[in-house]
C-alpha cells in the first residue's frame, strides 16, 4: 500500500466514524423536547452528516472500483424488497414540492440472486440526477421483474422532468458535477461502474410532453423459495447490559445509541485499566472493547479480564476497530475475544455479533 493509499483510508475512516458520531447525536437530540427551531436546526445538521457520509461511502467505492474493479456479493433476495428500501432511503430527503412514486411490477415473492445494496445504488445515482432537474411534480422510479425459466429478467425506470444525463458510454462527470453537484455526480458515475459489473444495459427514452426516462435492464439467477423457517428470534433472549469500553467519546455515543436501538441498557468507561475494574463487579452480560486506547489497550484488557475467576472471566467481548484485516482478527480472538465489529460500526453487523456473542455466552454459562 503506498503512502497515499494509507492516508487516504486513514482520513476517510476518520471522517466516516466522525459522521456516525454527529448522526448518533442528532438521533439522541430529536428526541428531546426541542423548539421548532432547534428541532429544524437538529435536523438540518443530520441531512448534512448523512449527505457527507453518502459522498464518502460513494467516493471510496468509486475510487476502488477504478482501481481494482468492483466486486459484489450476490446472495438470494427478494425483488420487491429493493423498491421498499429505495422508498425508505429518499423519504427523508425529498424537500420542496417534488414527489417521488416508487412502484414494483411482478411476482411479489421473486427472489433473485444479486447484490441488493448495488442495485438500490443504481436507484441511487439516477434519482438524484431526475431530482435536480425537477422544482414540482414528480419523479417515478420502478422495477418490473419477469420470470424467463430459470433466469429473473430485471428492468429499472426512472423517469424524470428534465433531460437525462444518462449515455450508453462513460458519463462525462465534470459536465454532470456542474449541472446537478458533486454528489449527484459521484452517483451516477458509479451507477455506471455498478450496470457495468452486473452486465447490465443502459439507455434513455423520450417522454411524452417534457423529459426522459432513464432505462437500465439486467438479468440475474432465479433463486429458489426456502422452505418455512422459524420465526427469527429477538435480538437477545433478555435485555442485555453492556460495558462500553473506548477512549473516543464520540464512539462511546454511537455504541451507546445503537445498544439503547437494541433495547440494551450500557456504561461506558474510557481505557482497558477502568474496563478491567468494571467487569470484576460482574454486572454486564458482554463487553465491547475497542483495541487503541491510552493505559492499557483492549487486547491486553481482554487477556486481563480474562484471568478473573468464575463467570466474571468468561464474559463476551466483542472488538470495535477500525483494524479488522483477518490477520489482526485472529489476534483479537487469539487473546479471548468473541468477535470483531470493524468501524464505523453498521447497526445490523453489531446486532448480529451481540446474538452470536450473547447466544455463545449463555451457552458457555449453562455448560
Amino acid at each position: 500500500m503506498s503512502l497515499s493509499d494509507f492516508f487516504f483510508e486513514r482520513v476517510t475512516d476518520e471522517i466516516r466514524q466522525q459522521m456516525d458520531g454527529v448522526q448518533a447525536l442528532t438521533q439522541r437530540l430529536a428526541r428531546e423536547r426541542l423548539s421548532p427551531d432547534a428541532a429544524a436546526c437538529v435536523e438540518g445538521v443530520s441531512e448534512a452528516a448523512a449527505s457527507i457520509s453518502r459522498l464518502l461511502a460513494d467516493s471510496v467505492t468509486l475510487r476502488a472500483a477504478a482501481s481494482e474493479g468492483l466486486e459484489l456479493s450476490l446472495a438470494p433476495q427478494r425483488v420487491r424488497d429493493i423498491m421498499d428500501e429505495v422508498q425508505a432511503r429518499w423519504q427523508k430527503r425529498l424537500s420542496g414540492g417534488v414527489t417521488l412514486l416508487v412502484s414494483y411490477d411482478g411476482d411479489p415473492e421473486a427472489i433473485g440472486v444479486l447484490d441488493a445494496e448495488r442495485l438500490t445504488r443504481v436507484f441511487d445515482g439516477f434519482i438524484a440526477q431526475a431530482m435536480g432537474g425537477v422544482r414540482h411534480g414528480a419523479v417515478e422510479a420502478t422495477l418490473r421483474a419477469t420470470t424467463r425459466g430459470e433466469i429473473l429478467h430485471l428492468e429499472g425506470r426512472i423517469r424524470g422532468a428534465g433531460e437525462s444525463v444518462a449515455t450508453a458510454g462513460p458519463p462525462d462527470i465534470l459536465d454532470i458535477e456542474n449541472r446537478f453537484g458533486l454528489e449527484t455526480a459521484i452517483g451516477i458515475a458509479l451507477a455506471y461502474r455498478i450496470l457495468g459489473a452486473m452486465d447490465g444495459d443502459l439507455r434513455t427514452e423520450r417522454n411524452r410532453g417534457a423529459g426522459e426516462t432513464v432505462v437500465f435492464e439486467l438479468t440475474v439467477p432465479l433463486a429458489k423459495p426456502e422452505a418455512d423457517a422459524e420465526p427469527a428470534e429477538a435480538a437477545s433472549a433478555r435485555a442485555a447490559h453492556i460495558l462500553i469500553v473506548d477512549d473516543n467519546a464520540t464512539n462511546r455515543m454511537v455504541a451507546e445509541t445503537l445498544c439503547e436501538m437494541f433495547d440494551c441498557t450500557s456504561e461506558s468507561v474510557v481505557d482497558g485499566v477502568e474496563a478491567v475494574e468494571a467487569a470484576r463487579t460482574g454486572q454486564f452480560d458482554l463487553i465491547l472493547m475497542d483495541i487503541k486506547m491510552p493505559r492499557m489497550d483492549g487486547v491486553a484488557a481482554s487477556r486481563a479480564i480474562r484471568a478473573l475467576p468464575g463467570r466474571v472471566g468468561s464474559v463476551p467481548i466483542i472488538a470495535l476497530t477500525a483494524n479488522a484485516d483477518p490477520e489482526d482478527a485472529a489476534g483479537y480472538i487469539a487473546a479471548g475475544m468473541n468477535g470483531v465489529v470493524e468501524k464505523p460500526m453498521k447497526p445490523e453487523t453489531l446486532l448480529r455479533a451481540l446474538q452470536e456473542a450473547l447466544a455463545e455466552g449463555g451457552a458457555a454459562a449453562a455448560a
